[in-house]
C-alpha cells in the first residue's frame, strides 16, 4: 500500500495577504504544515501542489517536494488531481490543507486508517467537537450512524433553533481519498449545493460517492483570518511537535 500526501497551495488568500507565505514565529506557514506532514512514517512521500513560484522556492529551498500547478482550478482538490495524474502509482492519497497549521502527524495516520477500515467509502475526513456558534470561516459537518458523512455548511448544523445541540462537529480539513475518487472528481463539474455552500466535497455527496467520518481529538485551528494567528501562537509555544520539530 503506498500512500502519497498532497498539501495544495494557493498563494493569494482573500483574508490573509499572501497565507502561505506569512511567517508564524518565523516560519512561513507552509513551511509548518510541510514539515508536520513528513512526520507521518506512513507516508511514502509528500508534495506540496501550487500555483505559484515563491511557494515552489520556499519548498525546495528546505529540501521538499513541490510541483507547480495551473491557477485556474478553483479549489484545493482540483490542485490534487493534477498532482495525481502526474503521481498516479500510489494507492491512496491524502489531502492536507495548506492552512492546518497544528496539523497533528497521528491524525493523518486516523484518516488513512479510517478509509482502509471502511471499504465501502470512497473518501474519509476527521472532525473535531466543536463549541463556538456562528462561525462563517468553520465548516460544520454532520454524519449517519455509520459515520457516513451526510453535509458540510458554514452554518451550525444541526441547528439549536428548537432543541439543545451539546455540540457542533467541525470539519478537520485532512482527507484520505482512493484514487479512482480523485480521478473521478477531476471530471465531475461544479455541484449546485457545492456552489451556494462554496465546500468542495459536496460534489462529491451530490454524486453519490461516500465518505466516512471518524471524530479526533486535536487542536485543529486552521490559519484563516488575522485573529487566528493570536489563539494558534498560544497554541504552539506549549506544542509538543512544534518544540521539538520546528522551533530553532
Amino acid at each position: 500500500m503506498r500512500i502519497l500526501g498532497i498539501i495544495p497551495s494557493r498563494l493569494e488568500s482573500s483574508r490573509i495577504k499572501q497565507k502561505p507565505l506569512h511567517k508564524v514565529f518565523g516560519v512561513s506557514l507552509i513551511e509548518h504544515v510541510y514539515r508536520r506532514a513528513l512526520l507521518c512514517d506512513i507516508l511514502d512521500d509528500v508534495i506540496v501542489a501550487t500555483d505559484n513560484e515563491s511557494i515552489l522556492s520556499l519548498i525546495n529551498s528546505i529540501g521538499g517536494k513541490a510541483m507547480l500547478t495551473r491557477k485556474d482550478h478553483r479549489n484545493g482538490t482540483e490542485r490534487m488531481s493534477e498532482v495525481v495524474s502526474e503521481f498516479s502509482d500510489f494507492d491512496y492519497y491524502v489531502l492536507i490543507n495548506g492552512d492546518e497549521i497544528l496539523l497533528n502527524p497521528e491524525s493523518i495516520k486516523e484518516s488513512i486508517d479510517t478509509l482502509v477500515s471502511n471499504p465501502w467509502a470512497d473518501a474519509s475526513i476527521l472532525a473535531i467537537k466543536y463549541f463556538k456558534k456562528n462561525s462563517k470561516s468553520d465548516f460544520k459537518v454532520v454524519f449517519k450512524k455509520n459515520m457516513e458523512l451526510m453535509y458540510i455548511s458554514r452554518e451550525d448544523i444541526p441547528s439549536n433553533s428548537r432543541n439543545k445541540v451539546d455540540n457542533l462537529l467541525k470539519a478537520y480539513h485532512l482527507m484520505t481519498f482512493k484514487k479512482d475518487t480523485i480521478i473521478d472528481y477531476s471530471k465531475l463539474g461544479i455541484s449546485y449545493l457545492e456552489s451556494i455552500e462554496d465546500h468542495e466535497h459536496l460534489r462529491l455527496i451530490e454524486n453519490d460517492y461516500k465518505i466516512v467520518g471518524k471524530i479526533v481529538d486535536d487542536d485543529c485551528i486552521s490559519m484563516d483570518t488575522y485573529e487566528d494567528i493570536e489563539a494558534i501562537e498560544k497554541k504552539l509555544k506549549v506544542d509538543k511537535i512544534y518544540l521539538e520539530n520546528i522551533k530553532d
